[in-house]
């Protein structure tokens, strides 16, 4: 690898490539870790904080701050090189990284949490411009396969990881295990790599900067209070809507008239970048019903532990990752790309159609199986984008294209959970509603009908024996009633799951509609100046 490396750069700078590959793979792998550990052990930290019913906020919110990040970092990219950037963002990572630990509320993380989430989300378009920036479009689309290796690595023992420290010690380890790979990242950017010399009158965008997080800020808040804090035709919804769309059209008028746009409204006119993204929106639907409710099924109905949890996605995190390194080879080889994409969407699109079928009964292996497809399908997809919006545009555009790319593709992770979470909540409520035993209802007062309202007792210990203490006083028939009120609230957990996944089922298949629309694009010619309008 090394060796390669070095016949492909210019003279004199072996040594410097060979020190940047190194430390792009380690920020690269640090990226992955809190993604990876994270997912088997989210509805045991929030029914440890008690914060169920912002369930969809520690996924969409911390997702905003991503999507922010990697906006900017597009445009920071063309303006000041990848050093500084890289010490910044592996700072603000590291800071987020001990608050989030030491959170004592499932408010103080979620903060916690998008303060790490605007360091992490500039890593990965930072360590893809790094490649477009050493090598030409053939070399390019191996080492971008190849950065899928270390997160892959890590993705084979990541979820069991974070599911056995959360069933083992504490999920606060997961957040302190990842102070030193944080660390080691950044003194590998500061001694390894070289200076870059920025632009002489760097101009940044301030206006659009701030337009771009107000508008991004009130569009997921609208989703995450709808449903959750106040009803969907609720002022306080539809203002903050009207007010996204006035942020969202302000901003569009300030880019286009910018002398150095954190968004260089070209990309916007580009086709193939387009249906990408939009793809790439659409899918991000499909994935957060996989991979953030899923374990909510898996732990909250069908009993499996955080450990189980992470050993069942643990095939299908390994394969999304490994994935993308034949992918490059294969795209390089071939220079087509169209048939990976319908393939990858194709087979998503069937695993969550899948999914809809899973309750209380299906058996364990069967969660296993589709989180495998789910791994072959969207394995190549994220390497696949990174190159084909690369190749659709001139090289001038290549930090902002990487950038807005990946701002779409998180904007669309951020709504996603928010738009989910409201659709469970509501039928989980009218569901309970219509199966909770009326002698609970009865002999239960305020606050104990109150907590029935989160299904957090399914997860939690401390909350099921105070379920059982409320109701133990209900008389003889205690322990009947008990649990019919818990058979209450699995079903409607497991409707609230189902009506996430059928959604997410719907946008799956709308992505695979979406991606048959992509033209061909040849990866020998870079695109010219015109090739933005294209």
């Amino acid at each position: 690898m090394a060796a390669a490396a070095s016949q492909n750069a210019p003279a004199g700078k072996g040594r410097a490539v060979i020190l940047g590959i190194a430390t792009v793979f380690l920020t690269y792998f640090t990226y992955s870790y809190f993604f990876q550990i994270l997912l088997a052990a989210l509805p045991r930290i929030t029914a440890d904080l008690g914060g169920m019913h912002l369930y969809s906020w520690a996924v969409s919110i911390p997702n905003l701050g991503l999507a922010f990040s990697m906006l900017l970092v597009g445009k920071f990219l063309d303006m000041y090189g990848r050093r500084t950037l890289l010490v910044v963002t592996l700072c603000i990572c590291l800071v987020g990284a001990v608050w989030s630990a030491l959170s004592t509320s499932y408010m103080m993380l979620i903060v916690a949490r998008t303060f790490l989430s605007i360091g992490q989300g500039a890593l990965a378009p930072l360590c893809f411009a790094a490649f477009g920036d050493m090598f030409e479009a053939g070399e390019r689309s191996k080492w971008i396969g190849m950065l899928n290796i270390p997160s892959g690595i890590f993705a084979l023992a990541g979820p069991t990881l974070g599911g056995w420290l959360t069933d083992a010690r504490s999920w606060r380890y997961i957040f302190w295990c990842g102070v030193p790979l944080l660390v080691l990242s950044l003194l590998m950017a500061l001694f390894a790599l070289p200076k870059h010399n920025r632009s002489a009158s760097p101009v940044i965008d301030g206006r659009g900067a701030v337009l771009a997080a107000a508008a991004s800020s009130t569009l997921i808040l609208a989703f995450s209070m709808a449903g959750t804090m106040y009803p969907w035709g609720s002022r306080q919804v539809i203002g903050l809507f009207i007010a996204s769309a006035v942020f969202w059209f302000w901003f569009i008028k300030v880019e286009a008239k910018a002398k150095e746009p954190i968004l260089d409204l070209q990309v916007l006119k580009n086709r193939v970048f387009i249906i990408v993204t939009v793809a790439g929106l659409l899918s991000s639907f499909g994935l957060s019903g996989l991979m953030t409710y899923y374990p909510l099924l898996a732990q909250g109905i069908q009993g499996v532990s955080a450990t189980e949890n992470g050993q069942i996605m643990t095939p299908g995190n390994v394969l999304m990752y490994f994935l993308g390194f034949p992918a490059g080879f294969i795209l390089a080889r071939t220079r087509k790309y169209k048939w990976m994409f319908i393939l990858g969407y194709g087979l998503t699109a069937a695993v969550m159609v899948f999914l809809v079928w899973f309750d209380a009964s299906t058996p364990k292996w069967w969660g296993f199986l589709a989180f495998t497809l789910a791994g072959v399908g969207m394995g190549s997809i994220p390497t696949l984008n990174t190159l084909v919006a690369q190749y659709a545009m001139p090289k001038r555009l290549l930090g902002v294209a990487t950038g807005a790319l990946y701002f779409s593709v998180m904007l669309g992770q951020a709504i996603a959970p928010a738009v989910l979470g409201s659709a469970m909540n509501m039928k989980y409520k009218s569901t309970l509603a219509a199966n909770l035993p009326e002698e609970a209802v009865a002999l239960s007062d305020a606050k104990t009908l109150e907590s029935l309202d989160d299904p957090k007792v399914l997860l939690s210990e401390p909350a099921m024996a105070k379920l059982e203490e409320d109701l133990g006083k209900t008389g003889p028939n205690g322990v009947a009633l008990l649990g019919r009120t818990i058979d209450a609230i699995r079903l409607a957990m497991e409707a609230g799951l189902k009506a996430i996944f059928v959604i997410g089922a719907i946008a799956m298949a709308l992505t695979f509609l979406t991606i048959c629309l992509l033209p061909s694009l040849s990866i020998d010619t870079p695109p010219g100046p015109e090739a933005a309008g294209g």
